[in-house]
């Protein structure tokens, strides 16, 4: 029982001892703590501030700048949404002036694809990679659409690292075989028959109910041929 009652003391000798600790560590530094404290609370208080009063109001005008440059878009009239129309802003102005918005980001996105249309291969690519995104579908189109323009300036290499990117992005059932495809055509078209029948096979292995499935076996056997 004395030896537990001596355990018992050491213990809380022990616990005593780490208390006066702590205490003397925040006497001798408690007003080194005390500004810390207060510059990570105005720290937070400011990002918060930031986002409450200046982004958000920021990304609801972009949102609403941006409403007739998207409208033009859609209904094909390119070069006016890349430009705008009076005091109305295209695509590029909502772009510069709004960077710092998911309008402003997706503002790259519409011009580039338009610049696409319009058989501007240079604007296009210089667009698109401005575009960040971490959404599946829009990823593979913008990086797949890069690969679109290289192909029309000739540029298969180029053109292929672009769809490489794409389809490495995702599985999505759509977007990705379609891209696939294109990938391998144009690594036939360079000659390299070993990465065509890997683009290939893995439509045919992972997207075997996709419309560039449904085909995939012809173009197999028409690189097999050639081996």
């Amino acid at each position: 029982m004395a030896k537990k009652n001596n355990q018992e003391d050491e213990v809380l000798v022990d616990v005593t001892q780490s208390i006066s600790k702590v205490e003397r560590f925040f006497e001798e530094n408690g007003k080194a703590i005390s500004t810390a404290a207060i510059a990570v609370f105005a720290i937070v208080a400011g990002y918060i501030g930031y986002v409450k009063f200046y982004q958000e109001p920021l990304e609801t005008e972009a949102q609403e700048m941006i409403y007739h440059a998207q409208h033009w878009y859609e209904v094909d009239s390119f070069s006016q949404a890349i430009n705008g129309m009076g005091d109305k802003l295209g695509f590029l102005d909502v772009a510069a002036d709004y960077s710092s918005t998911n309008a402003g980001n997706m503002a790259n996105y519409y011009a580039g694809i338009s610049y696409l249309r319009l058989g501007e291969y240079e604007n296009a690519i210089r667009l698109l990679d401005e575009f960040h995104t971490d959404e599946p579908v829009l990823s593979v189109i913008a990086k797949g659409s890069i690969g679109d323009a290289f192909m029309e300036l000739k540029q298969m290499d180029e053109a292929l690292e672009y769809y490489e990117s794409a389809v490495s992005v995702n599985s999505n059932d759509f977007v990705v075989p379609f891209y696939l495809l294109k990938a391998g055509l144009t690594a036939e078209l360079n000659g390299d028959n070993e990465s065509a029948l890997k683009f290939f096979n893995r439509i045919k292995s992972e997207f075997p109910d996709s419309r560039q499935g449904l085909d995939i076996d012809r173009y197999i056997g028409r690189i097999e041929a050639k081996m």
